[in-house]
């Protein structure tokens, strides 16, 4: 019996772990990632100039690393087409996204395993398009990829853990972070992280992490605000300094609680957002919480293609690396009976009470109150906030039609879900099937040159 071949879409730690589990079970695997090397967001590091202690798990990458030695690693790969069936077919153009002229492939497979992961969500904010705002994720890639810092004088803003790490990295590389700025209060991350904390004692690593992130932020003396959020961003040519505000428990600004913060650079981080393009794309079916539905063994709803990571629900790289495994067993037709199921399943429940902490810091929807009618919200588009006030209820079509907002090279990754909260409404942004660019002589040019 011939071998089962896999295709892995995205290589992060889901898809790494995928992957491994997959050549180990003895399938014939292929990993596209459109990264120039494998990684993902966690482990997106050079090897001679990011920090040391910056590199976390590092063993465990290298290991992956080493067990993709018996599967076919593509990087610089832009998936732009799916095509479910028996066998599922995967459509990529290799090669540098702003290359003339790229390489097409058809792979064909008998299992898919999309692990696409996330990317930053950003709320927008007055002056949020001025030099010197990146999210977050962008900020600490700058880190631990080229050891810039993002500024000299950076404010770190939003929700959640990642806000930690982002510090860390900033300050590692000789930036100053002036203030972090949490969405949540005190009170909210004690009550949320506190509940029954014995369900954390099985991820002790992350209590490790986060001594070393505190220990940082006492290290360099950087304030951080909870229960507040940057509201304005000031400059002229580029960032001058922010406006830090008291918000309540929805999101809404507090009057009279406003400070003006001096800095040069601002990181922005509200949260995550899967990048469901391929999945929806490959026809899996997608929960009311816009996340891929998955079964015990990362199956989705459609035949052959499994999900793992961020996609599933956001839950850290652990979570990811135990959903990748087992979805890398499952697509080579391991039996769910085998017992190598039994660690990454252990793992995946381990993690699940981590994830769902996440939801502590779950954005609140007076948000809105820090906008005013000039604020850019379609960043593509330079579509204002009073663009969308004016729009009135019409059907998503016509808004995207006549605001133009989702439209532009980002096709309403950045700013769709931002529209909708303004609006009230879904508009559907992120169920729009594009996986990425694609020129019309490269479409003209595609054909199947690589078969099996």
């Amino acid at each position: 019996m011939s071998a089962r071949r896999v295709v892995v879409i995205g290589a992060g730690p889901a898809g790494l772990a995928a992957a491994s589990a997959a050549v180990k079970a003895g399938a014939e695997v292929t990993l596209l990632d459109e990264g120039e090397r494998v990684g993902g967001q966690f482990w997106r590091h050079h090897p001679q100039l990011t920090d040391p202690h910056l590199q976390h798990q590092t063993a465990r990458f290298r290991m992956l690393q080493d067990e993709l030695a018996g599967a076919r690693v593509v990087s610089s790969a832009t998936v732009w087409r799916i095509d479910p069936g028996a066998p599922l077919r995967v459509h990529a153009l290799v090669g540098p996204a702003d290359a003339a002229q790229r390489r097409g492939e058809t792979i064909s497979a008998d299992a898919l395993v999309i692990a696409t992961g996330a990317h930053d969500r950003v709320l927008p904010v007055p002056g949020w398009t001025l030099p010197g705002v990146t999210s977050a994720g962008a900020a600490q890639a700058l880190a631990k990829r080229d050891a810039v810092p993002l500024g000299a004088h950076t404010v770190v803003a939003g929700a959640g853990p990642f806000l930690l790490p982002v510090a860390q990295s900033i300050g590692r590389v000789g930036g100053e972070v002036v203030e972090i700025v949490e969405a949540a209060t005190a009170a909210t991350i004690l009550r949320g992280w506190g509940r029954r904390p014995w369900e954390l004692t099985s991820a002790a690593g992350k209590a490790g992490e986060l001594a070393s992130y505190l220990g940082s932020l006492l290290a360099h003396r950087t304030p951080y605000r909870f229960g507040s959020a940057v509201t304005r961003i000031h400059g002229g040519s580029s960032v001058e300094a922010v406006t830090v505000q008291r918000i309540d428990a929805d999101w809404r600004p507090i009057d009279g609680t406003a400070r003006t913060v001096p800095c040069d650079s601002v990181a922005l981080g509200h949260g995550f957002t899967p990048r469901l393009e391929a999945a929806i794309q490959a026809g899996c079916e997608i929960g009311s919480d816009r996340f891929v539905r998955v079964g015990s063994q990362q199956d989705t709803s459609v035949r052959g293609v499994y999900a793992a990571g961020e996609i599933t629900g956001i839950g850290g790289a652990d979570a990811a690396l135990a959903e990748g495994a087992v979805a890398g067993l499952a697509a080579a037709g391991v039996a769910p009976a085998d017992l190598r199921y039994r660690d990454p399943l252990a793992a995946r429940r381990r993690m699940r009470a981590f994830a769902a902490r996440l939801q502590t810091h779950r954005i609140g929807s007076g948000w809105t109150g820090w906008l005013d009618a000039e604020t850019i919200v379609c960043r593509c588009e330079s579509v204002r906030k009073g663009a969308l006030d004016e729009y009135g209820d019409g059907s998503s079509r016509a808004l995207r039609l006549s605001t133009r907002a989702g439209l532009g090279p980002c096709q309403g990754r950045t700013c769709g879900r931002s529209v909708e909260d303004i609006l009230g409404a879904q508009v559907g942004y992120d169920r729009r099937p594009v996986l990425g660019s694609v020129r019309i002589g490269e479409l003209a040019a595609a054909r199947p040159d690589r078969e099996g």
